[in-house]
C-alpha cells in the first residue's frame, strides 16, 4: 500500500508542553524508563502490561482505602482481575479538586431549555454530598440500582456521582427514548430508585414526557421513588422532588464516598438494541477510573483549568467520558438541546463561550460544517482549543484536510475509534502522533490491538478483524444477570478463544502503524469473494454535491453469484436522482474504488437509518430487504428517526411482488 498523505507532524516542543511529555519525563524519572517516541512507548504498554498501568496509577495519584495486592491477579481473557485488594471510589477521585480549586468552575451548562449555569468544583461537592445523603434517606445502599431518565445537565452529573459514593449502581437514558425502550434496558437491572424530568425543549419546540415516565414506572415493579427533576415544562405527581432530595446537608461524620473493590459495579451501559434486547454492559468503579485517566491525559491532553466540550446525550458512552473529564481536573461543558439550532454553528459558538481546549464532534458535523463551507476558526475566537475529538463514525480524509486547512498545525484532529463494550477509545491520536489523511494514528496505549484473518493471524495493509489480544482494566466485569457468564463469553470470545473480537473491520498500514475503521465486520460486504468496507463506499459517494447522506447493502447470492449491491441516498435539497447522476455515481465509485464497488442499484429514501448514537443501520436494513418484519430488525426506539426504515418495508414488499409475478409468468410460459 501507499503510505497515506501526512498532515501534521507532532509538534516540535510537544514533550515539554503535553501531559504525555510530562508522563515520559516521570517515567525516566521514577521507573528509570525512556522511549524515542509513541511506538515504542505503545510496545512496552501492551508487553509489560503490569508495568504499564501500575505507572497509570502511581503517575495519577490514585487513592485507596486498602492498597492493592498485585497489579494482575489473574491475566486470562474473560477473567482478567485486576488490582486484587484494592478498594477506592470513583466519585472520591471525580471530587478530590474540590479541595484544592472550590471557587474554581466544575460544570459549565449550555441548554436551550433555560438558560446558561456554571457550578464551581466546591457547589458541585455540596451538591453531591446532599444528593447522597438524600438517597440514603430513600433506602439508597451499595449494590442498588439508581436510573435516571434525563437530559446532559448538573443534575444528572450530581445523582450520577451520589449514586457512585454509596456504591450503588448507575444507569441512565435520555429522554427523546420512548418508554419501550427504557423499560427494555432498565428493567433487566431492577432498579429501586427513577430520576425523571417531566419534559424538555428541542430547539424551538417543547417536549413533552409525562406520559413516558408514566409507563416507564409501571413497567419497573422494583422502583420504590421517583424523584421529579424540575427541568422542562410541566410536573410529575407523586414524586420526590430534587430539591427535597438535596435539603439536608451531608452528615459531618460521613466520610463521603464509601470504598469499594476495583472491579466493583459503577455503571450499567447499554449496548444498541438495534437488533435484540440491549446487552447490559457493567463497567467497574476502578477499570473506568484507571482507563479515563489515562486517556483523558495522555491522549485528549487534558489538564486542570482545562475545558471539555463534546456534544452527548446521557444514553452514550460519552457521556460517561465527558464526565469523567473532572477525573483530571477539567471543566466540563454540558449541551442539551438540538445540537443543530439554529443551526451547525451553534456548537462552535459554544466552543467559543466557554473557552474549551478539546471540543468533540461526530464526523458527520465535521463534513456537514465542510459541506456549508463554514470557516469557524475565522468567524470565532477559538484560541484557547488545542484539540477537536472526532468519533463515532470513520471520518473521510477530506474531514481531516478540511480541519487542518480552517485550524492549522496548532490544533490537533484526534479521530478515535472504540465504543460503549470498553467505555473508552481503542484506536486514537494523541500529542505524539502524526495525523495522516483519513487514518487513526493508532491503538491508544495500553490497548493491545491488531487485526485477524479469519485463521486467527495477524496481518497489515488488508481489512481484518479488530482484536485485542492482552486485558485492559475497561473491559466490563461483565453482562448484568449473566451469572455464568455465557453471553459475555459469546459476544466478545466466540471466534478467537482468549482474544476479544470487537466487531469492527479495520485496516492496519504498516509502514505508518495508522489504521482505517471500514465498518462493522457483521456489516461488510462480500462480492465475489472479496469483502468491501461500507466506509469507503460513504467517502466517496458523500462527496458528491447531491448527496447528504448513503447506506449500501448487499444481498449475498445462495448460489454463490456476485449477489446484488444496493445503494441508498437521501439527497440534497432539490437534487434527482437522474440517469446522470446514478452514472457520476458509478464512474466515481469505479473510479476511487474499483468495478467490485459499483452497486446494482441506487435508490432515493428520504432519510437513511441511523441509531441514536449516529451509527448507519446497514444490518438492519439488510434484514428488511431478506423478508423480516421491522419488528425483527430493529425496535424504532433505537432509531434516530423513528420512520426511516419504513422506505425498506415498502421497498421489500414491492420486490416480494415483483419476484413473484416473474415467477408466475416464467411458469405461465413455460
Amino acid at each position: 500500500m501507499n503510505e497515506p498523505e501526512l498532515l501534521r507532524e507532532p509538534a516540535p516542543d510537544a514533550l515539554r508542553t503535553t501531559a504525555i511529555g510530562d508522563y515520559l519525563a516521570w517515567l525516566d524519572r521514577t521507573r528509570d524508563l525512556a522511549f524515542t517516541g509513541y511506538r515504542d512507548l505503545h510496545d512496552w504498554s501492551v508487553t509489560d502490561i503490569e508495568g504499564f498501568w501500575s505507572s497509570i496509577w502511581d503517575h495519577f495519584d490514585v487513592r485507596t482505602h486498602t492498597p492493592y495486592d498485585r497489579v494482575l491477579g489473574r491475566r486470562d481473557m474473560p477473567g482478567a482481575e485486576w488490582f486484587p485488594g484494592a478498594t477506592l471510589n470513583y466519585a472520591e477521585h471525580a471530587l478530590r479538586w474540590a479541595e484544592a480549586t472550590p471557587d474554581g468552575v466544575a460544570v459549565l451548562a449550555r441548554s436551550q431549555t433555560r438558560g446558561p449555569l456554571e457550578l464551581t468544583w466546591g457547589e458541585l461537592a455540596d451538591q453531591v454530598a446532599r444528593a447522597r445523603a438524600g438517597l440514603r434517606r430513600l433506602g439508597v445502599g451499595r449494590g442498588d440500582r439508581v436510573v435516571a431518565y434525563l437530559p446532559n445537565i448538573p443534575e444528572t452529573l450530581v445523582a450520577f456521582l451520589a449514586t457512585a459514593s454509596l456504591g450503588a449502581v448507575w444507569a441512565s437514558c435520555a429522554p427523546e427514548f420512548g418508554a419501550r425502550g427504557v423499560i427494555d434496558r432498565f428493567s433487566q437491572i431492577e432498579p429501586t430508585v427513577l430520576l425523571a424530568t417531566a419534559g424538555y425543549r428541542y430547539g424551538t419546540k417543547d417536549i413533552d414526557r409525562r406520559d413516558e415516565v408514566t409507563a416507564i414506572r409501571a413497567g419497573l415493579p422494583t422502583l420504590r421513588h421517583t424523584v421529579h427533576v424540575p427541568y422542562g415544562p410541566g410536573e410529575l405527581t407523586d414524586t420526590v422532588a430534587w430539591a427535597d432530595l438535596l435539603a439536608e446537608p451531608a452528615d459531618p461524620s460521613d466520610p463521603g464516598f464509601d470504598p469499594v473493590p476495583f472491579a466493583h459495579p459503577l455503571c450499567v451501559l447499554f449496548s444498541s438494541g438495534t437488533t435484540g434486547k440491549p446487552k447490559p454492559i457493567v463497567h467497574g468503579h476502578g477499570g473506568i477510573l484507571l482507563e479515563h485517566l489515562k486517556n483523558h491525559s495522555l491522549s485528549w491532553d487534558l489538564r486542570p483549568g482545562d475545558r471539555i466540550l463534546w456534544f452527548t446525550t446521557t444514553a452514550w458512552m460519552m457521556w460517561n467520558s465527558l464526565v469523567s473529564g473532572l477525573l483530571v481536573g477539567a471543566s466540563i461543558v454540558m449541551i442539551d438541546g438540538n445540537p443543530l439550532h439554529p443551526g451547525p454553528d451553534w456548537q462552535w459558538q459554544l466552543a467559543e463561550e466557554t473557552g474549551a481546549t478539546l471540543m468533540g464532534a461526530s464526523p458527520g458535523f465535521l463534513m456537514a460544517c465542510r459541506k456549508e463551507g463554514m470557516a469557524p476558526a475565522k468567524d470565532h475566537d477559538l484560541s484557547r482549543l488545542r484539540q477537536i475529538g472526532a468519533a463515532g463514525s470513520p471520518l473521510p480524509p477530506e474531514g481531516f484536510r478540511w480541519v487542518a486547512e480552517q485550524f492549522g498545525p496548532g490544533v490537533l484532529l484526534n479521530v478515535g475509534s472504540g465504543g460503549t463494550d470498553v467505555c473508552t477509545g481503542i484506536l486514537q491520536g494523541g500529542p505524539l502522533q502524526p495525523v495522516w489523511a483519513g487514518e487513526i494514528s493508532g491503538p491508544c496505549l495500553g490497548v493491545a490491538a491488531i487485526a485477524y484473518d479469519e485463521q486467527g493471524n495477524e496481518v497489515t495493509d488488508v481489512l481484518g478483524e479488530l482484536v485485542i489480544t492482552e486485558p485492559m482494566p475497561s473491559m466490563p466485569v461483565g453482562f448484568w444477570g449473566d451469572t455464568d457468564g455465557s453471553r459475555y463469553r459469546d459476544t466478545y470470545f466466540d471466534t478467537y478463544p482468549g482474544v476479544w473480537r470487537h466487531g469492527d473491520w479495520v485496516r492496519f498500514t504498516a509502514a505508518t502503524g495508522s489504521c482505517t475503521v471500514a465498518g462493522r465486520s457483521d456489516a461488510t460486504l462480500n462480492r465475489g469473494g472479496v469483502r468491501l468496507g461500507t466506509a469507503e463506499f460513504y467517502r466517496v459517494v458523500e462527496e458528491l454535491p447531491e448527496v447528504d447522506d448513503s447506506l449500501v447493502v448487499h444481498l449475498e447470492d445462495s448460489a454463490g453469484g456476485p449477489g446484488e449491491l444496493l445503494l441508498f441516498v437521501a439527497l440534497h435539497n432539490g437534487s434527482e436522482l437522474d440517469d446522470a447522476l446514478r452514472k457520476r455515481i458509478a464512474t466515481a465509485l469505479r473510479g476511487a474504488l474499483s468495478p467490485r464497488h459499483v452497486p446494482d442499484s441506487v435508490i432515493s429514501v428520504p432519510v437513511i437509518p441511523r441509531n441514536r448514537t449516529g451509527k448507519k443501520l446497514e444490518l438492519p436494513a439488510k434484514k428488511i430487504l431478506l423478508g423480516a418484519a421491522l419488528s425483527e430488525a430493529a425496535s424504532r426506539d433505537t432509531l434516530a428517526e423513528p420512520t426511516s426504515l419504513d422506505t425498506f418495508t415498502t421497498l421489500a414488499t414491492q420486490r416480494s411482488a415483483h419476484a413473484a409475478g416473474a415467477v408466475r409468468q416464467g411458469v405461465e410460459q413455460h
